[in-house]
């Protein structure tokens, strides 16, 4: 089996869930070559503090078969950063699949690599891509023909193992599943905007609101 090559691309404050989650997919299926990349090969520190090393740089990174964005805190400043999605851009002309989980799928729009296409992000900004031009689904997972993003952090395993469904096969992403043993059962009914308290709720929102309004302004002037 041929194995397509993956780039992974990191940023400060990165979610780490968001990188991990599809990570620990990836490096398990036998028809992945995973690589990590971002602007310096310098150790990156995600959300936390904790520094994760990039194998490539921009100017080094080969041609990717698979790009990968994460989303977090970090998202924010990439969305008018032309050396991030000047090298987005690049790597997308020859890439088979153009993928992302959480925000990352706001900067892939922010690069015009989803207008046109379905896609979906972390439930608190669902609204922020639809500014973009995105046709916004609101689940799990989202396929669009080469275009398959992922939503809010934990759905990056969701995602992982989609993407290798569609790459290596049904078999071999059921058996990642069970060595992960992936099977969720939260202590709380509290995941989703549609299942948590109206309080809580209103907490995740206000909480959120100042990333949120940082957002908005960076997006309408992008847009403009």
């Amino acid at each position: 089996m041929k194995k397509l090559k993956i780039g992974m691309l990191l940023f400060p404050d990165l979610t780490l869930l968001d990188f991990i989650g599809p990570y620990d997919v990836f490096v398990r299926a036998a028809c992945f070559e995973v690589f990590v990349v971002s602007e310096h090969e310098v150790p990156i520190k995600g959300e936390g503090g904790l520094l994760l090393q990039p194998d490539y740089s921009f100017d080094n990174c080969p041609p990717v078969d698979i790009v990968f964005v994460p989303g977090g805190r970090g998202v924010t400043a990439l969305l008018t950063n032309e050396t991030y999605k000047r090298f987005l851009v690049e790597q997308a002309k020859t890439a088979q699949y153009i993928t992302a989980v959480c925000t990352g799928s706001l900067l892939l729009a922010a690069c015009g690599l989803l207008v046109g296409y379905k896609a979906t992000t972390h439930w608190r900004s669902l609204e922020l891509l639809k500014l973009l031009g995105v046709e916004v689904v609101e689940e799990r997972v989202v396929t669009d023909r080469n275009r398959i993003t992922g939503g809010g952090i934990t759905a990056g395993i969701d995602f992982g193992l989609v993407l290798t469904a569609i790459v290596g096969g049904e078999e071999m992403a059921k058996t990642i599943q069970l060595l992960l043993e992936y099977t969720p059962e939260p202590p709380f009914d509290s995941g989703h905007p549609k299942t948590a308290d109206p309080h809580i709720l209103k907490l995740g929102v206000e909480l959120t609101q100042p990333q949120f309004d940082k957002r908005l302004k960076l997006l309408q002037k992008i847009i403009l």
